[in-house]
Formats: C-alpha cells, structure tokens, sequence
C-alpha cells in the first residue's frame, strides 16, 4: 500500500545547490506536458478509476495537481514579497469534491498548469540565492518553510502524482 500512496517516496529536503535548482525548475516546467502525457487517451471510465484503494480518481487527481499549484504560485510570491508571511491552508479532501472538480473536463486543469507553471516558473527562475532562504509560516502544520523547501516539495508533488497515474495505467494495462 506504501507503494501505491508514495510511487517516487516520500519528499525528502536537500541543501542548496545549483544542480537541485536546475533539476526542480526542469520538474516545475515539464510537469504540465508529463501530466497531460499521463492522461493521453484515457477515457471516462478510466479518468474515473482511483489511483489507489480510497484514493482520488484521476479525474480529481488533475484537478488537485491544478489547485496544489496555484496555492504554490501565491505562496511564492507572498514569501517574496512578505516578511514570513502565513499562508493559508486549504481542505485539499473537500476541494476535490466541488463542483469544479466533479463536472468540469481535466483539460480545463491541465490549461490552469500550463499557465500557472510558466508563471511560476518566471517568479523562481529570478529568485536570487539568498531569496531562498526567505520563509513562509504553514500554519496547520506550525512549521516555518523556507522558499527552497517548497520548491523542492513542488517540484515533487508533481512527479508524485504523475507517478501515481502513470503505475495505474501499467497496473491496469492500459496503454
């Protein structure tokens, strides 16, 4: 069940380095081609399979990635702009079952990354190295979060959740 609930692990932070930084930004600027990659020729049925035993369909998955990711958007450009600013948590459970989410097609969510990921991108790709060290404060989980901490996790909740449709489609021989 680990398997299936965390496909690439679990996130694991990294120090600081040129390298991570490039390999995060690639992440964060191909997510939105290898996500709608993951979902090519899947059907209504398919896009309605769970992930995973009590898991989100894929159709909520998308639609998750796409609100995950604009929360990320703002939270980086309030760490920059604010002194540790917090952030505002979000149900991600009960977001996922609103109306946006249940009637609207994923293709209008894979729009949303394409856009909010080039924006994104634009932000972090000019984010001098001593703006890394900036904060937010996650107030559910009462931590403080440096900018490079959530880049890292960004750049995997992505990979993490293509990962999650691309082992159903294999699980499911649908190719």
């Amino acid at each position: 069940m680990e398997e299936l609930k965390y496909p690439i692990g679990k996130y694991i932070e990294q120090p600081f380095s040129e390298t991570q930084l490039g390999e995060w930004l690639f992440s964060i600027e191909t997510l939105p081609m290898l996500m709608e990659e993951a979902i090519e020729n899947l059907d209504e049925a398919q896009l309605q399979t769970p992930y995973r035993p009590e898991g989100w369909t894929v159709h909520q998955l998308v639609h998750h990635v796409a609100d995950s990711h604009m929360n990320a958007y703002i939270r980086f450009k309030l760490g920059l702009t604010e002194d540790n600013p917090t952030i505002k948590p979000y149900e991600e459970k009960l977001w996922a079952q609103m109306a946006d989410t249940k009637n609207l097609p994923i293709n209008i969510s894979i729009t949303i990354l394409y856009a909010v990921h080039k924006r994104m991108l634009e932000v972090l790709k000019n984010i001098k190295t001593e703006e890394w060290n900036r904060t937010v404060f996650h107030p559910e989980h009462q931590q403080t979060m440096t900018l490079w901490y959530l880049l890292g996790m960004y750049a995997w909740h992505g990979k993490h959740h293509v990962a999650h449709i691309i082992r159903l489609r294999d699980r499911m021989g649908w190719f």
